[in-house]
């Protein structure tokens, strides 16, 4: 008998092994969760690196921009997501 596909395996010690995040869905996200972002994202499935340009990022410290990036990406954070290395910039700073 065939088992369903959850999405989450159990490993041998009892703990839940979350499917990888993908570059690409952490980009979406960011996309998404930023007013007016454009975001590149690479990375191996658990480190990723990012640089995200938005107009909303004007004014604001850098503090306040990884905050608005970390809302983005959520509960995947802590969860899928184990580093995550960004540079924040406005559309000045990026030209």
């Amino acid at each position: 008998m065939e088992r369903p596909v959850t999405g989450l395996e159990k490993i041998p010690d009892g703990q839940i092994m979350h499917p990888m995040i993908t570059p690409q869905q952490i980009q979406h996200l960011i996309e998404q969760g930023v007013p007016g972002a454009r975001a590149e994202v690479s990375g191996d499935g658990h480190h990723f690196e990012a640089v995200i340009v938005a107009a909303a990022f004007s004014g604001k410290s850098a503090v306040e921009r990884h905050q608005m990036v970390y809302r983005a990406l959520g509960e995947r954070m802590k969860q899928e997501i184990h580093a995550l290395s960004m540079r924040t910039l406005t559309p000045d700073q990026a030209a």
